[in-house]
């Protein structure tokens, strides 16, 4: 594939909210001592009597946005993943899901291309405590252009929104005069009846790279991004099974609870297919160059590549 211009998807989430806040005088943004690395510091300098730093107190960050929320306002949280869905878990279960209130939470730095702050910062598990909270949605965006369309559609939809974002400069691959982006509809990027790959986030890119060496050895996969993975495009999933016959799952998160789990979940219940997925397994993660960890776990476009091979085989 060619090269492209890389940014990182919490860039998109500053920018967007700048243009969200330009747009509607309601919207309030919120963070916990962290506003240069999730970038809302560029509201911040803009809007500086609609941001609020809570310091680091995310649990107490939560329940404010909860507040502001049942006084009519729209705000979105902002934090790291491990430190929104972590250490904040009872404040968004109890004040926000519950209750079913319009706050966008977004978690920056998710997954393990955190890289050199370890496996304590490296959330692999947010995706499952988030999807356990009835009524939460949950976007991944696989892209800056998708990450910034991502924002502004979590402002429309009226309820509890987690929004995942990430540390490392990703390629940039989707068009933005003509991306449109719709809750909770996947898109399929290539078409293959060999093997359905259902991607996420930063994976979505390498899994386009997996699928042209796969068509190198004559393998025709079917690329799906799941930028919403509750609620799941249950329809285009199960049409993937049918078409396909074998379903891969790829995401930058445990293989616990995450997309490989949803998707699981839905076939089981509905066309019960082979499932293979690839993610984080069973363990933590660990300090080291980001670039260099997704390779080490498998989850560049040759490990997802030989992977699926071997899977096939």
């Amino acid at each position: 594939m060619s090269e492209v211009k890389k940014i990182a998807t919490r860039e998109s989430y500053g920018n967007a909210l700048v243009e969200l806040g330009r747009e509607h005088d309601n919207v309030v943004v919120l963070d916990a001592d962290l506003a240069g690395a999730t970038k809302t510091a560029v509201f911040q300098k803009v809007f500086p009597d609609r941001h609020i730093d809570c310091g680091i107190a995310e649990g107490n960050m939560m329940s404010v946005a909860a507040g502001l929320a049942a006084s009519g306002k729209v705000p979105f949280a902002s934090s790291f993943a491990m430190f929104a869905a972590g250490r904040a878990y009872e404040q968004i279960r109890n004040s926000i899901g519950y209750p079913h209130l319009n706050v966008k939470i977004g978690a920056s730095h998710a997954g393990i291309s955190v890289g050199e702050d370890g496996a304590t910062h490296q959330c692999n598990e947010d995706i499952a405590l988030m999807r356990t909270i009835p009524g939460m949605v949950i976007i991944n965006p696989a892209d800056y252009v998708e990450a910034k369309a991502a924002v502004k559609a979590a402002y429309d939809y009226d309820g509890p929104v987690y929004m995942r974002f990430g540390r490392l400069a990703i390629p940039v691959f989707n068009d933005e005069d003509t991306y449109k982006f719709e809750l909770g509809k996947g898109i399929v990027l290539r078409e293959g009846t060999d093997v359905a790959i259902l991607a996420t986030g930063l994976e979505v890119y390498e899994t386009l790279r997996a699928a042209e060496m796969l068509a190198a050895d004559g393998i025709q996969a079917r690329v799906i991004n799941i930028h919403t993975i509750k609620p799941l495009d249950e329809e285009l999933v199960i049409a993937a099974a049918k078409e396909c016959k074998k379903i891969v799952t790829v995401e930058e998160h445990s293989v616990i609870g995450g997309l490989g789990s949803a998707v699981c979940d839905t076939l089981c219940a509905n066309y019960p297919a082979p499932v293979l997925k690839i993610g984080i397994n069973d363990v933590f993660g660990e300090s080291g160059p980001a670039v260099e960890l997704i390779k080490k776990y498998g989850l560049d476009g040759e490990g997802i590549y030989q992977k699926v091979k071997a899977y096939l085989a």
